[in-house]
C-alpha cells in the first residue's frame, strides 16, 4: 500500500497529478476503507466527498476514515424531495459535514434568462449551469475529492481508476469504491445501515434530477433511467 505523507496547499499540479497517477497505481486493490484513509491522511481539511445523496456509502466510509469530513451537496433546484430529505438526514445522524452549493440562478431567474424547461431543449447546459459550474466553484478550496463512481454503472464508467487526476479541475480524483459490484454496495448498506434514497426502492436506477429522471425498465442498466431518450449519459461532472 502507498505511504501517507500530507501535502500542503500549495503543492504544485504536476506533482498532485504524479501522486495521484501512483497512488492510482499502487491502491488499485486496496479496500474502499484503505483508499479514503489514504485520501484523509495524505490531503487532511482540503479532501471532500461529493453526494448525490443517492446513498451515503462513500460518505459513511470517508467519515470512518477522516471523522467530521466534508460532504458536498449540489442542490440543483430540480432534485426530487426524497433527495433533500436524504440529505438532510445524512446531515442530522452521519459524523460528516454537509455542505450544500447551489447555481447561481434559482430556477425561476434561469427560466427568465434562457426559456422555461431548458432541460429539456438544452440539458447540456442545464448541467453546465446547475451542475458543473457550482461545483467548481464549491471545490475551489480542496486539492481532493471523492465520487461514487462505479466501473459496473455504465461502459462510460469501465475505467475509472481508484485514484486519478481530474485536469479539467486540477484536482485528484478519488473513486474508492470503483471497483464494487451493486452486490457490494448492497452488502455495505445492510451490514453498516447506511441511508439511502427511498426512490433506490421504487423503480429508480439512478438519482438525478426530477426531469430528467425516470424508473428503469426490465433489464435496463442502473443509468438508463437518467436523460432517457437521448445520447446523453453524463452531467459533465465526471465526463
Amino acid at each position: 500500500m502507498t505511504s501517507t505523507q500530507q501535502v500542503s496547499a500549495d503543492t504544485p499540479a504536476d506533482e498532485l497529478k504524479a501522486l495521484a497517477e501512483r497512488a492510482g497505481r499502487d491502491l488499485e486493490d486496496a479496500s474502499a476503507l484503505e483508499i479514503l484513509t489514504w485520501a484523509a491522511g495524505t490531503f487532511g481539511a482540503r479532501f471532500c466527498v461529493t453526494s448525490s445523496m443517492e446513498d451515503a456509502v462513500v460518505a459513511h466510509l470517508a467519515a470512518r476514515a477522516r471523522p467530521g469530513v466534508d460532504v458536498v451537496f449540489l442542490d440543483t433546484g430540480y432534485h426530487f424531495p426524497e433527495t433533500i430529505g436524504t440529505r438532510d438526514a445524512v446531515a442530522a445522524v452521519m459524523d460528516v459535514d454537509v455542505i450544500t452549493l447551489t447555481p447561481r440562478q434559482t430556477v425561476a431567474e434561469q427560466d427568465a434568462e434562457y426559456g422555461p424547461r431548458l432541460h429539456d431543449r438544452d440539458p447540456d447546459l442545464c448541467c453546465a449551469l446547475r451542475k458543473v459550474k457550482p461545483l467548481e466553484e464549491g471545490l475551489a478550496g480542496y486539492l481532493a475529492w471523492a465520487t461514487g463512481l462505479r466501473r459496473d454503472e455504465s461502459p462510460t464508467r469501465a475505467h475509472t481508476p481508484v485514484v486519478g487526476w481530474d485536469d479539467r479541475r486540477r484536482k485528484v480524483k478519488v473513486s474508492p469504491i470503483a471497483r464494487w459490484t451493486q452486490d457490494d454496495v448492497d452488502a455495505y448498506v445492510a451490514e453498516h445501515g447506511v441511508l439511502t434514497n427511498p426512490l433506490l426502492m421504487d423503480g429508480y436506477g439512478s438519482v438525478g434530477c426530477a426531469p430528467c429522471t425516470r424508473r428503469l425498465l426490465e433489464g435496463e442498466d442502473a443509468r438508463a433511467g437518467r436523460w432517457a431518450g437521448r445520447a446523453k449519459t453524463e452531467c459533465g461532472l465526471h465526463g
